[in-house]
C-alpha cells in the first residue's frame, strides 16, 4: 500500500511541478513511449541475462511481497511463542521421543492443531519439525544445533535476498540506459541538423527525456521497491530465527518459560509482544 502511495506522490510531484512551472508537456508525452521502450526493453534484457530462470519466475511474487509487506505480524509471533512453549514443556516432562507423533504428522497433531496458521505453513512447520527430529536423534548439543540452524537461516537469507539485489542492479543500470536512449535521440537530431530551429528544439527536448526517465525509474521506482523487498525479507527471517532461539535455549537446559522468554527478546522491537501477552496466550491455547 505504501509503495502505491509513494509512487503517486513521486509522479505527482515530479510531473505536477513541471507543468505548474510552465513546462511544455507535449514534447515529454510524445517522446516518452519510444524512450520507455528503449530503456525498459534494455532493462528487461539485462535482467534476463543476469539472472536464472528461477529468479525471473519469482519476480511477480517478489513485487507482490514488497507491496503487501511481511506476512508475519505481532499475533503470529505470539502464536509461535505459544507453540514452542508447549513443545518445550512436553519435551521437558516426557522427553523428545514424546514429540515423535507430533513431528511426523503435524496435520494430525493436537499441539500443532491449536495453531493452524503455523501448521498450514509448510516452510515454518517443516523447519520446526526437522530440528525437533534431530534433537530426538540425540543431536542435543546446543552449540552444534545453534550453528546448524544458523547456517540454514543464512542460506535462506542469501537465496531470498537474490531478487532484491537483482532489482538493485537493474536500478543501478537504468540511468546509463537512459543515457543510451538520449544518445540515440541525439544521433537522430544531428542527422536532422538542417531542419528549422523549432523542429530541432523539440528533437533535443525529446533526447533529454531519455536521461530524465532513466534517472526517475532508477531512483524513484525500482530502487525503492528493491529496498522495500529486502526489508520484508529481513523482517520475515526474524520469524524463523525465533524458532532457533527457543530450541537452542531449551537444549541449554532452561525451563520452557525461560526458553520462550529468551526467544521473545529476539523479536524485532515493533513486533515484540509483552511478557503478559505471551503468558495469556500460552494459558488460553487449547493444547491437549
Amino acid at each position: 500500500m505504501f509503495i502505491i502511495i509513494g509512487l503517486v506522490v513521486v509522479l505527482g510531484c515530479v510531473f505536477g511541478s513541471f507543468v505548474a512551472s510552465g513546462g511544455a508537456i507535449g514534447p515529454l508525452v510524445s517522446s516518452m513511449p519510444f524512450e520507455l521502450l528503449t530503456i525498459l526493453g534494455a532493462a528487461v534484457g539485462t535482467f534476463l541475462m543476469a539472472n536464472s530462470l528461477g529468479a525471473v519466475k519469482h519476480l511477480p511474487a517478489g513485487i507482490k511481497k514488497a507491496m503487501k509487506g511481511s506476512q508475519y505480524g505481532r499475533a503470529d509471533y505470539v502464536d509461535l511463542l505459544s507453540l514452542l512453549f508447549h513443545i518445550a514443556k512436553l519435551a521437558s516432562s516426557k522427553g523428545f521421543m514424546a514429540l515423535e507423533s507430533h513431528i511426523e504428522d503435524p496435520q494430525g497433531s493436537t499441539v500443532f492443531g491449536a495453531f493452524p496458521k503455523i501448521r498450514d505453513n509448510p516452510h515454518v512447520c517443516s523447519f520446526i519439525c526437522d530440528y525437533l527430529r534431530m534433537a530426538g536423534m540425540n543431536a542435543t548439543d546446543p552449540y552444534q544445533m545453534d550453528e546448524v540452524m544458523g547456517n540454514e537461516l543464512k542460506k535462506n537469507m542469501r537465496e531470498e535476498m537474490h531478487l532484491p539485489h537483482a532489482l538493485q542492479s537493474v536500478s543501478d543500470a537504468l540511468p546509463a540506459l537512459g543515457i543510451v536512449a538520449a544518445f540515440l535521440c541525439g544521433i537522430k537530431t544531428m542527422a536532422s541538423i538542417s531542419k528549422p530551429p523549432i523542429v530541432l528544439g523539440e528533437m533535443i527536448a525529446g533526447a533529454l527525456v531519455g536521461t530524465f526517465l532513466g534517472i526517475l525509474l532508477a531512483y524513484g521506482i525500482v530502487a525503492p521497491i528493491a529496498s522495500r523487498l529486502g526489508g520484508v525479507v529481513e523482517e520475515e527471517s526474524s520469524y524463523l530465527d525465533l524458532v532457533r532461539s527457543v530450541i537452542v535455549a531449551h537444549l541449554q537446559g532452561n525451563a520452557p518459560q525461560v526458553s520462550v522468554e529468551i526467544g521473545r527478546k529476539s523479536i524485532p522491537s515493533d513486533l515484540m509482544p509483552s511478557f503478559q501477552e505471551v503468558e495469556e496466550a500460552v494459558s488460553a491455547a487449547a493444547v491437549a
